[in-house]
């Protein structure tokens, strides 16, 4: 345990007052001025002012006339967090089957911003590949398949915004790819259904991703299988793949419209 010194220390203060700003605001009271926030935070009315203009130029409060109310940004805060655990209990079983027909190791990754974050992975046996990627492990998205796989059933509009985020600090992956580049890459992806690549991680390794889309073809994640190269040719790996891994994704998809509590979002 922390003492009350340390604890005062590690903790901002500011950050707790604009929570409880946020937590005020209720199914009973949805809509709340400036004086009642006050009341019910015990802030003064010039910090409550303060707190509740930050948290709307934010995005989690907007205002009509004299009434802030809470925006849906603040539901995905939950629907972020509901949806990755759903998601992987979903997920993992049916890794898990593809894993045992293909032999190869299987993993789950989404967007998120500028990145794919690996949700799930599956390893097959006890062999490794020489690649360290874990649950939580994020990788620039226009460079990597599982991103492209998807990034190839986007928008216009999804995919610049994807592409021109910027990635997270620390990110796995420095690989970086042009625009013009991406967009031969998506193109081919859309014909094909598949990302069939090398690994941005590491030489000698082959990476299959097929995406993971709704009833509207609206992709949702997607599943990538990786092997060795050296265990065969490019044509090899789309006899022996291809089935299983879109088989996997289309499961995956029947599964999160089927629960109706899972929602993934950029």
């Amino acid at each position: 345990m922390l003492s009350e010194a340390a604890e005062s220390k590690s903790l901002v203060a500011s950050l707790i007052k604009g929570l409880r700003v946020l937590e005020v605001f209720t199914a009973e009271n949805p809509e709340l001025t400036i004086s009642q926030v006050a009341v019910a935070t015990g802030l003064d009315a010039g910090t409550a002012f303060r707190m509740l203009n930050t948290l709307m130029a934010a995005g989690y409060l907007s205002r009509r006339e004299k009434m802030f109310r809470l925006t849906l940004k603040v539901a995905d805060l939950g629907f972020h967090a509901i949806a990755r655990s759903d998601l992987r209990d979903i997920a993992r079983p049916i890794l898990r089957e593809l894993v045992g027909e293909t032999l190869e190791a299987a993993s789950l990754g989404v967007i998120d911003g500028g990145d794919v974050i690996y949700v799930e992975r599956v390893r097959a046996g006890i062999s490794r590949l020489g690649v360290d990627i874990r649950i939580g492990t994020t990788v620039p998205a226009a460079s990597s398949a599982i991103g492209q796989a998807m990034l190839a059933f986007m928008s216009d509009q999804d995919v610049e915004r994807v592409f021109n985020a910027p990635s997270r600090p620390g990110a796995a992956s420095d690989v970086t790819i042009s625009r013009s580049e991406l967009s031969v890459r998506l193109q081919a992806a859309r014909r094909d259904g598949y990302v069939l690549r090398e690994s941005i991680f590491t030489l000698g390794l082959r990476v299959l991703a097929v995406p993971v889309c709704d009833s509207d073809g609206h992709p949702l994640a997607a599943i990538s299988l990786v092997a060795p190269a050296s265990r065969a040719s490019d044509e090899d790996f789309r006899s022996r793949l291809i089935g299983p891994a879109a088989a996997a994704a289309a499961d995956i998809g029947r599964a999160i419209q089927m629960s109706g509590s899972v929602r993934i979002a950029l």
